[in-house]
């Protein structure tokens, strides 16, 4: 799902695309597809199964790497340098992402996984749902924030920024920020394993669509575009059959506990909720901009969910309780964020108000 036009610190992409606009549906039809497989072919999710070297399985880590680079030669590092204009909107995006949103998910995970819903979920798969809402959270949106920021107008080179920041941390704060809430959470993850993911899953992809992103715009802005779609279209369809190799591996117990995927959900939503509203309200109150607000809250509650599907499959294996809770945000992505985005788009005048009460106060 890469965002289109967002070269040399362009205008982020005008609307979404048929695929993004209708990927929860997409998403939807993918597990049933999953189910089915899993249900009346078995023995080809146990031949996928077995294809993997040093816990990494070779299928889907090649089409994780469809998804990812796609998305990361989109993140123009050149846009670091609009950071000084809108500081303020950069230290409440950094705050939310790294500070507020990953420990926000381990204690809505604990409360309503390991305590309020826990009668209702599979025995002994308990301590693998928090750890897949915990990966979810640890990893920010890289993608289909440019989306999202350009219906609610928001400012395309700040979005750049941000996004280009993000990945920047990403790189050296996913991993130990993930490795000290699944130990809080008393959920024993190794090292090597961990690192392996990052390098395999967030490292390696980067520069390799960093490399393809040099040589194709010295190719021209139109060339770039013209792989960037073909890319994008090959990461989708690479999307879905994930989504089905993992639901072939989940089904049984999916159709067993169809209440899991909505126990799963109910974290996700406050998440998005809790996050957006703190970000939105902390750049008001500090007399930021609506445009630059937007995507500074739009990023915190949308998630790098390729990244955290990745990397729960290398952690806990394919049918895994991770796994499964990771795919849950794919699948309420589009619906949510579509309402997050309206809500924040209503709101302008209310915003704009306050943000110039605070300046003339200043």
């Amino acid at each position: 799902m890469s965002p289109a036009n967002a070269v040399h610190g362009s205008a982020a992409p005008a609307a979404m695309s048929a695929f993004e606009r209708y990927l929860s549906l997409w998403v939807v039809l993918a597990i049933a597809t999953g189910i089915a497989l899993g249900r009346f072919a078995p023995h080809l999710s146990g031949t996928v199964a077995s294809l993997e070297i040093a816990q990494v399985n070779l299928p889907l880590a090649t089409l994780i790497w469809v998804m990812i680079v796609p998305m990361l030669a989109r993140v123009d590092f050149g846009a670091l340098h609009e950071l000084r204009r809108h500081s303020r909107g950069i230290v409440v995006t950094v705050v939310v992402n790294w500070l507020v949103k990953p420990f926000s998910m381990a204690l809505l995970a604990w409360l309503f996984i390991r305590h309020i819903f826990a009668p209702l979920l599979p025995a002994g798969q308990t301590d693998s749902y928090i750890a897949g809402l915990i990966l979810l959270a640890a990893a920010p949106c890289t993608a289909m924030v440019f989306v999202w920021s350009r219906l609610a107008g928001g400012n395309a080179l700040f979005t750049l920024s941000q996004v280009a920041l993000n990945d920047l941390v990403m790189v050296f704060a996913f991993a130990p920020t993930v490795a000290l809430l699944l130990g809080l959470s008393s959920i024993t993850v190794p090292w090597a394993t961990l690192l392996i993911s990052v390098l395999v899953y967030l490292l390696v992809p980067l520069v390799i669509g960093q490399t393809a992103r040099r040589l194709l715009l010295a190719r021209g802005p139109a060339v770039f575009e013209a792989v960037m779609g073909k890319l994008g279209r090959a990461s989708a369809a690479a999307l879905l059959v994930t989504l089905v190799l993992l639901f072939a591996f989940q089904g049984t117990q999916i159709v067993a506990q169809p209440l899991v995927i909505a126990v799963l959900a109910v974290p996700i939503l406050i998440q998005v909720a809790f996050n957006a509203t703190v970000a939105y309200l902390a750049n008001r109150a500090w007399g930021e901009s609506h445009a630059v607000a937007c995507p500074s809250a739009l990023i915190g509650a949308s998630n790098f969910f390729e990244l955290a599907v990745a990397t729960a499959i290398g952690l806990f294996g394919l049918n895994s309780g991770a796994a499964l809770a990771t795919v849950v945000g794919v699948l309420i992505e589009v619906p949510v964020m579509l309402a997050v985005v309206r809500l924040v788009t209503r709101t302008r005048h209310w915003y704009e108000c306050g943000a110039r009460r605070q300046e003339q106060r200043s």
